[in-house]
């Protein structure tokens, strides 16, 4: 058994949680902040049988796609002045960050 945690954007997250419902799978979604764009981003943790891995990860693969968006310069009010870019920016947002991990034990009551 394998334990999924896929970190995307909340422009995918519906997408992505209609698609594993529709598969069957079952996900605990968590609210989470990234920490270079501090944008809103959806955690998964999916815990599924090793057979079932790659499946699942071509369903995340399907629905969360990378995308260039400009971005608003973010203020770093600790930070020091010539670090800062006072210009928006072209940068990559969405696709997912995925951690495969192993699971000892897995009980459900």
């Amino acid at each position: 058994m394998k334990m999924i945690m896929a970190v995307v954007q909340d422009k995918d997250s519906n997408r992505l949680s209609q698609a594993l419902i529709k598969e069957n799978i079952r996900a605990t979604k968590l609210a989470s902040t990234g920490g270079f764009l501090k944008a809103g981003n959806t955690t998964f943790m999916i815990g599924i049988e090793d057979d079932r891995v790659e499946p699942v990860l071509d369903l995340i693969r399907e629905n969360c796609k990378a995308r260039q968006q400009v971005m608003a310069p973010i203020s770093s009010m600790g930070g020091h002045a010539d670090s800062y870019v006072s210009y928006p920016v072209e940068v990559q947002v969405g696709g997912a960050t995925v951690f495969i991990l192993p699971i000892d034990r897995f009980e459900q009551f």
